[in-house]
Formats: structure tokens, sequence, C-alpha cells
């Protein structure tokens, strides 16, 4: 059954020639609309409220506190597109066949898959929980799934292991926090892509989806987050505007009987507990006060592991993450382990730097709160904890002797930086001023934490 509109099929044996030829994924326009429509919903929710509402669906402020403590957290992209290495659109974009993609399936069978692994390199990176990629638009399901369109899943195909399982032992085990993205849309039904055209696939992929929900949040303990991509329908419109099919308060409803705390976000077309902002675009502007989340690639190349590497810089990834947090948000990394199942160790060397960082300046991030400076761009942002305003630094090399700071009603008692020495200041009514040291400033982010009374 050819599912995609494809004039030349191709062989396996032709896409895996082609796949290892060195081509690297080129995000296609399909790939490109899809992170674009995520950013005008969270861009339109900042102007009113976007996603439907029912009764009971979203969490108290009470219940969300840990995850807006947590600031940190590793997506994790991991699938068949592992084998052929261009990233995780490589079906869609490369107009493969699902009878040809599938066969992928015979191939995947990773032998050095150890979550603790993961879980570990998370940890040591300073983030406090993990995102899953359970299934991907491509329909390949990670855990043993009854309700997988043809058997597609890793119990029933050459791995005849469970993967979810395995992930969220590890992460409860380590402590982290327990996260499952999961995409309702599969290309392997041409009701996605004509749903009022093919009314049954489109009804028959929906009853998957509810079907492998319920799964997910039935068999595999307390889940944290659920964390849904691609409500939108044939790649059209947004996710709100797919809610006639997919009912995401019906389905929502489900979620909430057997995980009443997990945190869910917004891209089932339900409003959700909090708001995506999805790729690589610096972030400006002031404070957002709303929960919500950044979500990138460590590798710029693709979501799922890829032979071509454009691994963020150390100062980018920190830069990225204060920038987040001082306007009120989380910081979701993504990586794309290999095909066995590993995080790339220039991967997990990169991390690590990032978790050096916030071992020394890791208060100022967990379980603060935006301000109570608004953000001027590329220069400096704050956050605040009890009685400390932390202010990072961002553009040492724009500072030459201090640093200004709008005025504070209360007075402080000392400045300091973080892993650092004393600073000198001076406090009155217009204002505060830091007097800057340079050589004690760091090239990536400098964080002062001034003392209050």
């Amino acid at each position: 059954m050819l599912i995609l509109n494809i004039k030349k099929p191709i062989s396996l044996l032709s896409f895996l020639l082609f796949a290892f030829s060195g081509y690297a994924q080129q995000m296609g326009t399909d790939e490109q609309k899809s992170m674009e429509k995520s950013n005008a919903a969270f861009k339109s929710f900042k102007g009113g409220v976007t996603g439907l509402k029912g009764p009971g669906l979203n969490l108290s402020s009470e219940k969300m506190q840990w995850w807006e403590d947590a600031k940190f957290g590793m997506f994790i992209h991991w699938g068949l597109y592992a084998i052929p290495a261009t990233g995780e659109w490589t079906m869609f974009n490369q107009k493969i066949p699902a009878e040809t993609y599938a066969k992928l399936a015979d191939q995947f069978n990773p032998k050095s898959f150890n979550a603790s692994d993961w879980a570990q390199i998370a940890k040591s990176s300073g983030m406090k929980y993990m995102v899953m990629v359970a299934r991907h638009h491509d329909g390949f399901a990670m855990w043993n799934s009854p309700s997988s369109y043809r058997h597609f899943n890793t119990m029933e195909t050459a791995a005849h292991c469970d993967f979810v399982a395995g992930y969220t032992a590890a992460c409860r085990k380590a402590g982290l926090g327990v996260g499952i993205y999961y995409s309702p849309m599969d290309w392997r039904f041409p009701g996605y892509f004509d749903p009022k055209g093919l009314p049954e696939s489109a009804a028959a992929m929906k009853e998957q989806a509810y079907g492998q929900v319920e799964e997910l949040m039935k068999n595999y303990g307390k889940i944290d987050i659920l964390w849904y991509d691609g409500g939108w329908l044939a790649h059209k419109g947004g996710d709100a505007d797919a809610a006639w099919l997919w009912e995401p308060l019906k389905l929502n409803a489900m979620v909430r009987k057997y995980q009443p705390d997990v945190v869910i976000n917004p891209r089932s077309g339900m409003f959700g507990d909090f708001q995506v902002n999805e790729g690589p675009a610096e972030v400006k502007g002031p404070i957002i006060d709303i929960p919500w989340e950044k979500c990138l690639n460590l590798n710029g190349s693709s979501w799922g592991f890829n032979k071509t590497q454009q691994l963020m810089s150390l100062k980018s990834i920190i830069q990225m993450l204060v920038n987040v947090v001082d306007r009120g948000g989380n910081m979701l990394l993504n990586v794309g382990p290999n095909q066995d199942g590993v995080i790339p160790s220039s991967h997990a060397a990169r991390l690590k730097e990032v978790g050096n960082w916030l071992k020394i300046n890791g208060e100022s991030i967990y379980a603060t709160r935006p301000g109570p400076f608004q953000p001027i761009d590329s220069l400096y942002g704050s956050t605040h904890k009890e009685k400390i305003i932390y202010v990072h630094l961002l553009n040492s090399a724009s500072i030459t002797a201090t640093l200004s700071l709008p005025a504070v009603e209360s007075k402080i008692l000392s400045c300091t930086i973080l892993g650092g020495g004393k600073v000198k200041f001076k406090q009155n009514r217009e204002g505060v001023t830091l007097k800057i040291n340079t050589d004690q400033l760091n090239p990536a982010v400098t964080t002062f934490a001034l003392k209050l009374k």
C-alpha cells in the first residue's frame, strides 16, 4: 500500500545506499511548517487563549511547581530513522513508501541500549527530567503496543524489546522526571492527509492513537510529562484546527484518569499546562508570565541521529538556557542516540561541560523565578529566589568597568560572583551599579548574586 504521493517508489536497497551515501537531512517544507505552526501558536497565545479547555483538565499552579522548578531537561529522539541517520523526517522527506520503510524494523536490534546510561548523562548535565519519543510520525512504536497498526512496534519486530519500559525505570531510579513524547499523526494512514475524504482511514488512525496513549499512561507507572506532537492534519493549519478529529478533551480526560498529575503540553489541540517554543532561534524580549518551554537540538542537523554533526557550542547552550530561564521558561535539549541506542560521546562530553557550569551556577537556575529585572537582549537577565537576586551577564565583551541595573527597594547586603569573589557595588534610588573586574568574567555567562536584607 503506497501511503505517500510518490511517483517513483524506491527499493529498500536503493534507499539504504542513498541514505548511507553521506546525505545530510535538509529540513523539508512541511517539516519547517511543523516548527513554525508551533511557534505561531506560542506567539498567538501571548495575545490570547488558544486550544480547547475543559473542567479539571489543567493542573493547578501548585501541581506545576516541580516542573517550573526543574528548568532543564533532556529530549530523546530515537527510532528507525537512526538507521539511515538522516533525521526523523526521513520517511516523508525522501518519499519512502510505508511498506519499504517498515523493512527497517528488521534491522533495528540495538545491542548497546542502556537507558541508565542515558539517565546518567542527563544527571551529569544538570538536567532534572527526560522526555523520550515513544512514537514519531513514522508510526513505529518503541514499546510493546497491542494497539499498533500492523504490529509496527519494537516488541513484535527484530528487537523484541520494550524500550519505554527500560527508559521509564531508569528515569525513576535516577530521580529524574519521566516524560513521554507521542505523535498521534501517522504517515502510514492516507486518512491523515485527507481526513474528510478518507474518514475510515482517519478514524483508524485515531483509534490507534487512543489505544496507544492509554497503553503509555496505564502500563508504565507514574508519568510526569506527556509531550504530544503532530496534532495538525495533512500538514495544514494548527493543532487546535484538528480538534474535530482528535477530540482532545476526551483524549486527555482518559489521560487524567490514569495520570491525574501528568503535565501535558498543548499539541493535542487542548490548552496545555505549558506552552512550547521550538527551534534554535534566539530568545528575546520581556519575561513571559506563563509556564513555557523551549525545545531545541544539541545537534543542529536534525532531531534524530544524523551522520552530519553541527554541535552547539558550550557558550550557545548556556546562553540559551539563561535567556530562557530569565524569561520564565524551561529548556528541553534534544539528543539523538544512534541505531545501537548510544548517545554519541561528543554529545555526552558537551553536555557534561554544561553540567560543570551548572555545578557552580545552578542555584541561579533551579527553583528560581524570573526577574525582578526585565531582560536586556544580548546583555543580561535575572532570576530570584528567597532573598537573592541573580543577574546573568551574557555579553562580557561589552562590559569594561561597570554594569548598571534598575533600582531595587530592598537594601543589598552583598554582591558576589558565583564561583568567584566579592563585587563592589553602589546602590541608590536611581539604581544599582556593579563595579566589574573583567578578569572574573566567564566568556559564556557570569552570574552575580545580590543578597538582600
